[in-house]
C-alpha cells in the first residue's frame, strides 16, 4: 500500500460501519501536540515484535487524553504517526508502528488481509428447513451479523464494500496490500452470470482505486436500493417476496441496468490488478454441489476464483433428504471430483445437529469427510445448527421433533471432531458469527471452539490442524525448518501437503500438490502436476518488505515450488501448473512460469 492516505469521502446516502465513519473524519492537525507527545511515549517502549497490551498502552493514553477526556483510538494514533512522521522525526517505519498499535491483528496474521463482501438478496433454489429467510439478506444471512451489516450499510454495493473496507483496514493499520476477497451470499451459482462477472470485477476497481488513492464511491447508487425495506408481511416465502421486491424496483426484471460487465471489461480489471498497490491474492465464492457442472467451474476460474466454499451441511442421504437440502451424497462426490481437478482449494461447510441427526450419528458422519479419498477438504467450518425462528425448522421444534444439543452432548460432538483433523486441513471456523438474540434456542456462546480445545486437551488430544499450528507472529529461524511431507490419496489422484515447519511442529508456509491420475475436465492442465496452494503464514508484510526475523519474503514460497518442481518431474510429468490468483501471477511469472488462458504453467524437463 502506498504511504498516502486516500480521500475519505463518502456518497450521499451510504455508509461504512459506525467505526470506520469515526475515523474517515478524523483530521489529526488539531491534535498535533498531544499526538506527537503519546506517539513518542509509543516509540520509548521496548519493541518485543508484538502488539502492545493494553497493560503497557492505556497509561499512556490516559497522560494524553483528547479533548481533555477519553482515549484517542489506535487508528486516530496511527492516522497521527503517518501525518507528522516526517516532521517529528519519529524513528519507527509505518508498517513496525501500526503492528504495534494495532487493532485485532490475528485478522492478518495468517499472511493475507481477509475482505468479505456480500451479494444482494436474490432467490436461493435450496429448501433447507435449517436456513434463515431473512428477505432482507442475501438467502442464509441475517442482518445482525457483521459482514451482513457492512453489507447493507453499502447497500450491498460490491465497490462500496470493498473500498470502504479497505479504508477500516487501513485506519486501523493493516496492509492492504494483498487481500484475500471472500464473496458470500446465498448461492453464487444461482445469481445471473452477468451479475458475477459486474460484482467481481466492481470488486477489482475498488482495489484497484483505493491502491492508487482514487475514489470514486460518489455517485454510486445501488439499483437494488435500501433491502432493509423488504418485508415478508404475507408470509410468501423469501423467494416470493425477494423476487417481488426486485421486479418492483427493476422494472420486471431480477437484474438492474447497471448490474451487467463483459468478460472483457472484467478481464481489464483484472490485468490492471496484477501490479496494483492494493493486489487480489484470492477470490473465493460460495455454492452448493448440486450446481456445480464443468461448464460452472470454468467460469468460475475465470472470474479469477482459487477457492470454493461448498456446503457439504451432511454426507448421510437420510439426513439430506430430512432437511431438504435438494441433493444427495453423490452430488457433493461429483462437486469435489469438478472443484479439485480444476485446481481449486475446497473449504467444506459441515453442519451437526441437523434435523434426524444425533451426536452418535454426527461423530459417525464426521468421519466420512477424512475417511474417504472422495471428500478430503482443504479447509472446513463446523457450523452446528442454530434454531432461528425464520427458518421452517421453527415447525419441528415446536412438534417436539427437533431439540438443539445440550451443552454438553455438543461439546462432546466438536471436540471429539476436532482431534480428527489432518493436519492438511484448516478449521477456519467452528461457530457462525450469528447474534444471540437471532437463536431461539441452543449454543450461544461464541468462543466454543476455544472451550471445545480446552476439552480436548484434558482428555489428552490435541487439535493437528492448520490454524491450530500456525506460526502468526513468532519469529521464525528459517535455517532450522523442517520440511515435511504428508501424502494422500483422492478422487482424482494423489496430494502430497508439503510444509515448513519449526520447533513445537509450528506451520511456517505449506503448498498443496496434486498429482492427478484421472482425465479433468479444463483441457488446459490435463496431464499437468497442480500447485494448487503455497501459503506463507506469519503477520501480513507489504510487498516487497522485509522485517527481522518474520516468516513473509523469506523465499520459502520459492522454496516449496521448487520441491514441488523436483517431486512432479520425479513423477513423470512434464508440466507443472498453478492456479494462481491475479494479483500472484507477476510472483509466478518470475519462477518460471508462463501464462495460459487460466492457468500458468512451468514446463519440467526430464533431468
Amino acid at each position: 500500500m502506498s504511504a498516502h492516505t486516500p480521500s475519505q469521502r463518502r456518497p450521499t446516502g451510504s455508509t461504512d460501519s459506525q467505526h470506520a465513519s469515526r475515523h474517515a473524519a478524523f483530521d489529526p492537525e488539531p491534535h498535533r501536540e498531544i499526538l506527537v507527545a503519546l506517539i513518542r511515549e509509543i516509540e520509548a517502549l521496548p519493541d518485543e515484535g508484538r502488539v502492545l497490551a493494553p497493560a503497557a498502552l492505556e497509561p499512556i493514553l490516559r497522560r494524553h487524553p483528547r479533548d481533555g477526556r477519553g482515549f484517542y483510538s489506535r487508528a486516530q494514533i496511527i492516522a497521527g504517526f503517518r501525518a507528522f512522521r516526517e516532521e517529528a522525526g519519529f524513528t519507527a517505519d509505518e508498517t513496525t508502528f501500526a503492528r504495534r498499535v494495532q487493532l485485532r491483528p490475528v485478522r492478518t496474521q495468517s499472511g493475507v488481509t481477509p475482505l468479505t463482501v456480500l451479494t444482494r438478496p436474490h432467490p436461493c433454489p435450496g429448501t433447507c428447513v435449517f436456513c434463515p429467510n431473512d428477505v432482507r439478506m442475501p438467502k442464509s444471512y441475517l442482518a445482525d451479523e457483521p459482514g451482513a451489516q457492512r453489507a447493507a450499510h453499502n447497500e450491498f454495493d460490491p465497490y462500496l464494500q470493498t473500498w470502504n473496507r479497505l479504508a477500516a483496514y487501513h485506519a486501523i493499520g493493516h496492509p492492504v496490500d494483498k487481500v484475500e476477497l471472500i464473496v458470500l451470499g446465498g448461492t453464487w451459482s444461482s445469481y445471473p452470470p452477468s451479475y458475477q462477472i459486474w460484482f467481481v470485477k466492481r470488486c477489482f476497481d475498488a482495489q484497484n482505486d483505493f491502491g492508487s488513492g482514487v475514489d470514486r464511491r460518489d455517485g454510486i447508487c445501488s439499483p437494488v436500493g435500501d433491502a432493509s425495506a423488504i418485508r415478508d408481511d404475507t408470509g410468501v416465502g423469501y423467494n416470493d417476496t425477494v423476487s417481488g421486491y426486485l421486479r418492483d424496483r427493476l422494472d420486471g426484471r431480477l437484474l438492474g441496468n447497471g448490474e451487467c460487465a463483459t468478460w472483457a471489461e472484467l478481464e481489464a480489471a483484472q490485468q490492471e490488478n496484477e501490479t496494483a498497490a492494493c493486489r487480489n491474492v484470492g477470490l473465493v465464492v460460495e455454492t452448493r454441489p448440486d450446481l456445480l457442472s464443468a461448464q460452472e467451474v470454468v467460469r468460475i476460474r475465470r472470474l479469477g476464483c482459487t477457492k470454493v466454499q461448498l456446503g457439504y451441511q451432511s454426507l448421510s442421504d437420510p439426513i439430506l433428504s430430512a432437511n431438504r437440502r435438494g441433493h444427495d451424497v453423490a452430488a457433493t462426490r461429483r462437486a469435489m471430483r469438478l472443484l479439485r481437478g480444476a485446481g481449486f482449494k475446497i473449504h467444506a461447510h459441515w453442519m451437526p445437529n441437523l434435523l434426524g441427526a444425533s451426536p452418535e450419528s454426527d461423530l459417525e458422519d464426521f468421519g466420512r469427510i477424512f475417511d474417504s479419498p472422495d471428500f478430503r477438504p482443504d479447509e472446513l467450518k463446523i457450523y452446528p445448527c442454530s434454531l432461528i425462528e425464520t427458518a421452517e425448522l421453527m415447525r419441528y421444534y415446536e412438534r417436539g421433533e427437533w431439540r438443539p444439543y445440550t451443552h454438553a452432548e455438543l461439546l462432546d460432538v466438536v471436540a471429539g471432531v476436532l482431534g480428527r483433523v489432518p493436519r492438511y486441513c484448516r478449521v477456519s471456523r467452528v461457530i457462525r458469527d450469528i447474534s444471540s438474540n437471532d437463536i431461539v434456542a441452543g449454543n450461544k456462546l461464541t468462543n466454543f471452539r476455544q472451550i471445545a480445545e480446552a476439552e480436548l486437551e484434558r482428555r489428552g488430544g490435541a487439535c493437528r490442524d492448520i490454524r491450530a499450528r500456525e506460526v502468526r507472529h513468532e519469529g521464525v529461524d528459517t535455517a532450522a525448518l523442517e520440511l515435511r511431507a504428508t501424502p494422500y490419496e483422492t478422487s482424482t489422484g494423489r496430494e502430497v501437503f508439503l510444509e515448513f515447519v519449526s520447533a513445537g511442529d509450528r506451520i511456517v508456509a505449506f503448498l498443496r500438490l496434486a498429482l492427478p491420475t484421472e482425465r479433468v475436465t479444463i483441457g488446459e492442465i490435463d496431464g499437468s502436476a497442480l500447485v494448487r496452494e503455497v501459503h506463507v503464514y506469519g503477520a501480513s508484510l507489504e510487498l516487497g518488505a522485509r522485517d527481522g526475523d518474520r516468516a513473509q519474503h523469506r523465499g520459502l514460497g520459492q522454496a516449496l515450488v521448487e520441491e514441488a518442481t523436483r517431486r512432479a518431474r520425479d513423477a513423470g510429468y512434464t508440466d507443472l501448473a498453478v492456479i494462481s490468483a491475479v494479483g500472484t501471477r507477476g510472483y509466478y511469472r518470475r519462477l518460471g512460469f508462463v501464462d495460459g488462458p487460466l492457468y500458468q504453467h512451468r514446463a519440467l524437463d526430464a533431468g
